[in-house]
């Protein structure tokens, strides 16, 4: 996949706010990978910040609706994983400050 097309999907995902944290998917690090084939076949690979995190299913369909509105992608494929585990170090800078995290 081309770095302008991850970029576009990244940004697209930017839009996904953990409805806990007030923070998107992206800056907390919960996206670990993404991949689009040539069938326009979107996989998102990504954790939640809790094994029993209660708004899973939403973020979920959050994340396919943000990239539905890319026209490259034809289809998103959510696979949530859990290995290796969230932990506050995956956060970017922003959401660190944000959430007032050290």
């Amino acid at each position: 996949m081309e770095e302008a097309m991850k970029e576009s999907i990244l940004g697209a995902l930017e839009n996904v706010i953990d409805p806990e944290l007030g923070i998107d998917i992206v800056n907390l690090g919960l996206v670990y990978n993404i991949d689009l084939d040539d069938e326009g076949l979107c996989t998102v690979e990504m954790t939640l910040t809790s094994m029993g995190c209660p708004m899973g299913p939403q973020i979920v369909d959050m994340v396919k609706t943000a990239l539905a509105e890319l026209p490259e992608i034809k289809e998103t494929e959510v696979n949530i994983v859990w290995t290796p585990p969230w932990d506050k170090d995956k956060m970017s800078r922003y959401a660190k400050i944000a959430l007032g995290v050290s």
